[in-house]
């Protein structure tokens, strides 16, 4: 099985679970729009227990069941495709932290990539 090796960067965006932007979940929001920007892909991580900024613990006991849960949102593709979506995230993330690393991205496969 052939293993392709590459550079590029990874996007976490932190979020809650009740941010919204434009009338719909702000996670699926950030989601559509790496779709339309034809990034590789995205994918959003429901957070069991986490605090931020507030200092307000959010988390998903049962007895202390939170409507607004840590989310993750985490993006990873090549600096020219990030380059495109970095600008939105202005508008588009009014309260979060979004964290940009470089990465190694090894993939296994028998697809070529798609950038």
């Amino acid at each position: 099985m052939p293993k392709i090796t590459s550079q590029a960067k990874r996007l976490r965006i932190y979020i809650g679970e009740t941010d919204r932007y434009k009338g719909k979940p702000l996670y699926q929001a950030l989601v559509e729009k790496a779709k339309e920007l034809d990034m590789a892909g995205a994918t959003v991580v429901r957070g069991l227990m986490g605090y931020g900024a507030n200092s307000r613990i959010h988390t998903a006991k049962i007895l202390d069941l939170s409507s607004d849960l840590p989310i993750v949102v985490e993006i990873i593709d090549s600096e020219e495709y990030m380059d495109k979506l970095l600008p939105l995230l202005d508008e588009m993330v009014q309260e979060g932290l979004v964290i940009i690393d470089e990465i190694q991205v090894i993939k296994y496969g028998n697809k070529p990539p798609k950038h």
